[in-house]
């Protein structure tokens, strides 16, 4: 039982203890201080209601009205049934029901030599009994299953997680039962073999990440090789320089330096 629960059920069974203690004083105190009157009428319209004898130490009713008021009058543990059943039905309505938020998805890969793992998790729901149960085409499984406890998320709520260790067939259909007091039918959560929706956004985001890098670096290159063609445009667009010779010495090693003279 949850503390929550527990609190609630004190704080019930306190209340009905405090009004059956103050009725039964109540009763005590009005029979008491009737007991002096040997006779008490009730008139109504000047019509006669219901009539207290102390001799007898009851009520008679004279209408249909009044008869089920003497019932109360003449028994009063009905009455505090009545109260308790009244209180009971109001504190339950005021009790929050959450159902779960359930989420499946992979956590390993099979390989050679390791099976895959799915977990399934339930989030955000009270009260905190649940139960979680995988099936395999529709059939339940009892191996390679492991749950953690029922966790309280510190605002009321739960969350639990059910792993399940599995080799990938073609074909098969796993599922993720969970059923909940707050579910009118148990949930079905199937799993989808197929990429998740972010991973293919990540994907998607990937390639075109390269796509723009491809871009940019073709832009670059293309740019290089324009200013490279102009440059050797200019050149070539350049007059011609006349140049003279005014000397030349070479030495026995025939190393030779040579003068030149700008025209």
């Amino acid at each position: 039982i949850s503390i929550s629960c527990l609190c609630l059920s004190l704080s019930v069974c306190g209340v009905v203890l405090f009004l059956s203690c103050y009725t039964l004083l109540l009763n005590f105190y009005y029979n008491w201080k009737i007991l002096h009157t040997k006779n008490f009428t009730n008139l109504y319209n000047k019509k006669l209601m219901m009539e207290f004898n102390s001799t007898r130490g009851n009520w008679t009713g004279f209408t249909a009205y009044s008869v089920e008021i003497v019932k109360n009058r003449n028994n009063p543990l009905d009455r505090i049934q009545r109260e308790f059943e009244k209180k009971v039905r109001k504190s339950l309505d005021e009790i929050t029901v959450a159902s779960p938020t359930i989420k499946l998805k992979s956590v390993k890969k099979s390989s050679n030599r390791h099976p895959a793992m799915l977990v399934c998790s339930a989030y955000n729901f009270y009260p905190k009994q649940i139960r979680v149960t995988w099936l395999q085409n529709g059939q339940a499984m009892t191996s390679g299953i492991s749950s953690s406890d029922v966790l309280p998320d510190g605002d009321w709520y739960y969350q639990i997680h059910s792993y399940m260790a599995y080799t990938p067939s073609p074909g098969e259909k796993i599922t993720c039962m969970v059923e909940h007091f707050s579910l009118s039918e148990p949930a079905l959560e199937v799993w989808d073999p197929s990429l998740p929706v972010v991973e293919w956004i990540k994907i998607v985001v990937g390639l075109c990440g390269m796509m723009l890098g491809f871009v940019i670096v073709s832009s670059g290159f293309i740019y290089y090789k324009k200013k490279s063609a102009a440059y050797m445009t200019l050149r070539q667009g350049e007059d011609k320089i006349i140049l003279e010779l005014i000397d030349c010495k070479c030495n026995k090693f025939q190393h030779c330096v040579i003068h030149l003279q700008l025209c």
